[in-house]
């Protein structure tokens, strides 16, 4: 029975894909409800299906007409309230007539040339400062007494003062830092942005040191630092391609806001007071 199924199901797609006839073709009836073709290119539509993929159509005729059959059952039993389903109809059918209006509103709004001046003229927000640095971390924590905050700087400075004596800064970060990513590449982070940790930290690096300098032993919010700037800081710019996603999206808000309001503006509102 389920073969005789699929192939009738298949053989009326196909009749759907070469059919010259009306779009209110009637190709199924639910109950004394009549399904027409073109209740079914609008669901196909609305899914995204690939109309022309007859495989595609075969299986979603299917679940559409299984829908059709199960939503005349729901109705027939009578077990839902026919007004607030209206209502909740009624709200949905304005969200979507809002959001496909949108969407074809959009669709060439944003032009290429668009995105690239709006990059070009606000180029700013896509720079960033970075730094190459590397630390020896010693780890500090909140409920800690002072006498455990004590040996920690002294455990800091002590590493200091290897490093002023002319120790390797990897091999003093391999002996002594606490950061489990950074200690097994002798300490190195890598490449930073300004204000992307700790901002005594980033002010230390991107304001008070020079290239292959060392800092003296000082604390932020997860322990006590000594710091070796690798690379001063620089100024660089996320390309274009990058970031063109972003830009397109913003763009398409402004938009969208603007048809919003040139919208309102065509249709009048009043509010009516409430009888006393």
């Amino acid at each position: 029975m389920e073969k005789l199924i699929r192939t009738a199901l298949t053989l009326f797609v196909a009749s759907l894909l070469f059919a010259c006839g009306s779009s209110e073709e009637i190709i199924a009836k639910v109950g004394d409800k009549a399904i027409t073709k073109k209740q079914f290119e609008a669901y196909l539509q609305f899914k995204r299906v690939n109309s022309k993929d007859e495989k595609q159509r075969e299986a979603h005729l299917k679940l559409y007409l299984e829908r059709e059959k199960l939503t005349a059952a729901i109705e027939k039993s009578k077990a839902l309230d026919d007004a607030l389903m209206q209502a909740e109809l009624e709200e949905f059918k304005k969200e979507m007539l809002i959001s496909r209006y949108f969407e074809k509103h959009l669709r060439d709004k944003v032009s290429d040339d668009a995105i690239r001046s709006y990059y070009a003229s606000n180029s700013g927000n896509y720079e960033s400062k970075k730094a190459k640095v590397a630390h020896i971390l010693i780890r500090t924590e909140q409920k800690m007494s002072e006498t455990e905050r004590t040996a920690r700087y002294t455990r800091a400075a002590e590493a200091y003062s290897q490093l002023t004596s002319g120790k390797d800064f990897a091999e003093i970060a391999k002996q002594y830092s606490e950061d489990s990513v950074s200690v097994k590449k002798g300490g190195v982070i890598g490449w930073i942005n300004q204000g992307a940790i700790d901002p005594l930290f980033s002010k230390k690096v991107f304001e008070e040191m020079k290239k292959d300098q060392v800092s003296e032993p000082f604390q932020t919010s997860f322990g006590y630092h000594i710091v070796k700037l690798l690379e001063e800081p620089a100024v660089v710019k996320k390309p274009l391609e990058s970031v063109k996603g972003d830009i397109r999206y913003q763009l398409r808000q402004k938009v969208r806001q603007a048809e919003t309001e040139r919208l309102m503006e065509t249709t009048s509102l009043t509010m009516l007071e409430k009888k006393q």
